[in-house]
């Protein structure tokens, strides 16, 4: 799980006359991602594709045109079978569809045109000015368009070039008459509104009124609009009865085009093929079964490596030459009949092969499945590093249910992943749903032991007696506020905890990828010892005096009596007045092996405090979200705070009142009397139920957000990097297909 699944390189060899069959074999198989053949053997150029994949080519644009122009999708049909003459039904079907769909674009172009013509002569209805008055003039200039009256008549009135106007309005349409003064040029009402914001309508060519236009243009558009709902009824019909048929040869012309295009990634001569790709290490021999079931002694099978988990990224198992030697034989033999002789192999008589990087396979169980789209999200592990997923799928969960900590909101989170993941077909979706499920159980299991549920802390007393939860408190009251600070050291253990899985993950990486044990010391070592040599410090009692007195007893009886008090001194010896313990003579070696293996990264020394210390935000999430579900608690039942420093709400099964403490607030629940009780009873619901909903979601983007900051920036940044090649094996999944 922590490794990709093993692959293996194979070869396939034969002459061109059994290629098609070895095509459709290996198609059908869906197992072997082909390599492409990139050109530069002697004698070999890349194949041509099979005769009649123009045709099918064409065919298929054409039924994924109609699937588009009817809006099919793949989900809305169940296999079918495809009849003998499926090409006329097909042409029956794009005749009609393309029909239908130039009408409908035909219509549509006219049904804009009238709406257009309807925006341009409304303005004109609402002055209720016959349309023949607003124009044909020679000696007086028309306007009409839309602006403030004042404005435009006061530009009007104040023009040198008009000597007498007239306006009339409509709405905030203007139509405005206005007799030039001698010698002015043909539009003074224009010259006149520059610089006033004025739109003019130009004035429509019918000898109809302006409101009948307008209601003939309408009665138009509801015609036209008609037309259009007829012919997407038709359409839908024709989708309805021929989407099971048409998604079929869809699917039929798909593997036809796609073992047609095969060759274009083998090598080949006049006579011979040579095909090469990755398959699972594992499927090897129903490979070779395939093949030999289908044309017999024809081809020559090998496996020609099996890729290890190196650096290189793969070892040659054995130095391999059937496939290609086939290949010469092959090719020689038909040369020798044209008296011809030409090479199958590269320079040096090495084995011909298509020099490419294993694709890589996630093989983890399938709990951990759906943390491998999150794990894609940064990229796909490379075949030759470790897998996160694993350990993602352990700490991911971990972390957000420990931010949230509510059985309540667990149990909806559980809900909400198990829709999705029942839902939808999306694997992206599915997989988050059952991310969601598993984080939604880890809140449930955190929340129980908070003892917490919807904010509410009874539940701890319900289920383990008047010793309350065994996590305590998550410290939001003065009585209780000790247990941040425990809280805050629970999560630098659980930062040092997880950056130690990073760097021994990556010390292992390092001694697989060649750089050897000391390598692995000096890159890998160097940190670790770093980390924990300054985290131990930090809790032992050197320097005590400049340390937060918490570290010491947040564990030793405030809050928690567990005996801690910090680590023992580990004195070794002093330097100038300094004691040097355990702890800090791991720091320096750590620093000094730093340095000798890669000086660069010294300028980053503070990376184990620093990253540590990130992982605090898991604690300030904590308080965050139990704080919101406070206050939307204390809105909505009151709350009183007790002598001892306590903040119980006063609700019936908490038995605490006003009289039991100060009021913090009476709660929406118990204000006021009569109708205002009510509509205060009212509003308290409201709160209640939105307010929860907002903290769900606000949950999910703030413990969701920070846990994946931490697996992506904190814990991948020490040993992943990602950029594997994704595996895609040559053939098709039949999803529309009885057989």
């Amino acid at each position: 799980m922590l490794r990709p699944e093993r692959m293996s390189k194979v070869s396939v060899t034969g002459s061109k006359g059994v290629m098609p069959t070895v095509i459709e074999t290996i198609h059908g198989l869906n197992l072997v991602h082909l390599s492409d053949y990139d050109g530069t053997w002697e004698g070999f150029d890349n194949g041509n594709p099979i005769e009649g994949a123009d045709d099918a080519s064409e065919k298929l644009v054409t039924v994924r045109a109609l699937e588009s122009t009817l809006e099919l999708s793949a989900d809305e049909a169940e296999p079918g079978t495809l009849e003998e003459n499926w090409e006329s039904r097909v042409e029956e079907i794009r005749t009609r569809v393309n029909e239908l769909d130039d009408q409908r674009s035909e219509i549509r172009e006219e049904l804009r045109q009238v709406e257009e013509k309807i925006g341009r002569v409304a303005p004109f209805a609402e002055l209720g000015i016959d349309l023949d008055l607003l124009s044909g003039y020679d000696t007086v200039d028309v306007v009409v368009g839309e602006g403030q009256h004042a404005q435009v008549e006061d530009a009007v009135a104040a023009s040198d070039d008009i000597r007498a106007y007239e306006t009339f309005t409509g709405g905030d349409v203007v139509a405005i008459v206005a007799a030039p003064t001698a010698n002015t040029g043909s539009s003074p009402i224009d010259d006149a509104l520059v610089g006033v914001e004025f739109t003019r309508h130009p004035v429509p060519e019918t000898d109809q009124t302006p409101s009948a236009y307008v209601d003939e243009l309408s009665e138009r558009k509801r015609e036209l609009e008609y037309e259009i709902e007829d012919i997407d009824a038709e359409l839908e019909q024709i989708k309805a009865n021929e989407a099971r048929f048409l998604l079929r040869v869809e699917e039929e012309l798909t593997v036809e085009v796609q073992q047609a295009d095969a060759p274009l990634q083998f090598a080949t001569t006049d006579r011979a093929f040579i095909a090469e790709g990755w398959i699972p290490s594992d499927e090897y021999d129903d490979l070779v079964a395939s093949l030999n079931d289908a044309v017999g002694e024809s081809v020559e099978i090998e496996e020609l490596e099996r890729a290890s988990y190196d650096r290189h990224g793969k070892t040659h198992t054995e130095d391999i030459q059937q496939g290609a030697q086939a290949a010469k034989d092959d090719e020689d033999a038909a040369a020798e009949e044209d008296g011809q002789q030409q090479k199958a192999m590269t320079d040096g008589g090495s084995a011909v092969t298509m020099s490419d990087e294993p694709p890589t396979i996630q093989k983890n169980p399938s709990a951990a499945k759906p943390f491998e789209t999150l794990v894609q999200a940064v990229n796909r592990p490379k075949y030759n590093e470790l897998d996160p997923t694993i350990f993602l799928f352990l700490t991911f969960p971990l972390f957000f249910g420990f931010m949230i900590s509510d059985v309540g909101y667990g149990l909806l989170y559980v809900l909400t992943g198990f829709y999705m993941y029942q839902s939808f077909d999306s694997p992206g979706i599915t997989s988050l749903g059952g991310v969601a499920m598993w984080c939604g159980a880890f809140t449930i299991f955190f929340g129980i032991l908070f003892g917490e549920f919807f904010g509410l802390h009874e539940l701890g007393y319900m289920i383990f007696g008047d010793g309350g939860a065994p996590m305590g408190d998550k410290g939001l009251s003065p009585a209780t506020a000790e247990f941040v600070n425990a809280w805050l050291i629970v999560a630098v253990a659980l930062g040092v905890l997880h950056l130690n899985i990073g760097w021994i993950l990556d010390f292992v990486a390092n001694i697989q990828h060649g750089h050897g044990l000391w390598g692995a010391i000096t890159h890998s070592g160097s940190w670790l010892l770093m980390l924990n040599g300054l985290w131990v410090w930090v809790f032992t009692e050197q320097a005590a005096d400049v340390k937060p007195d918490f570290i010491y007893t947040a564990f030793d009886g405030e809050p928690f009596a567990f005996g801690f008090s910090g680590f023992p001194m580990m004195d070794l010896f002093a330097i100038g007045g300094v004691d040097i313990t355990l702890p800090l003579l791991a720091v320096i070696l750590g620093v000094v092996l730093l340095a000798v293996g890669d000086p660069v990264e010294l300028a980053e020394f503070a990376m184990p405090f620093a990253h540590v210390v990130s992982y605090a935000r898991m604690t300030a999430v904590l308080l965050a979200k139990g704080g919101m579900a406070f206050v939307v608690n204390l809105l909505t039942f009151g709350a009183v705070q007790t002598p001892e420093g306590g903040r119980p709400f006063m609700a019936p099964w908490t038995g605490y009142g006003p009289e039991d403490g100060q009021v913090m607030f009476d709660g929406l629940f118990y204000i006021g009397d009569g109708a205002v009780a009510i509509a205060a009873f009212a509003l308290g619901i409201l709160v209640l139920v939105l307010g929860h909903i907002l903290v769900l979601l606000l949950g999910i983007t703030s413990a969701g957000l920070q846990g994946i900051r931490l697996e992506y920036v904190e814990f991948f940044g020490k040993f992943y990097e990602g950029g594997g090649k994704n595996y895609e094996p040559f053939g098709h999944d039949r999803n529309n297909s009885e057989d």
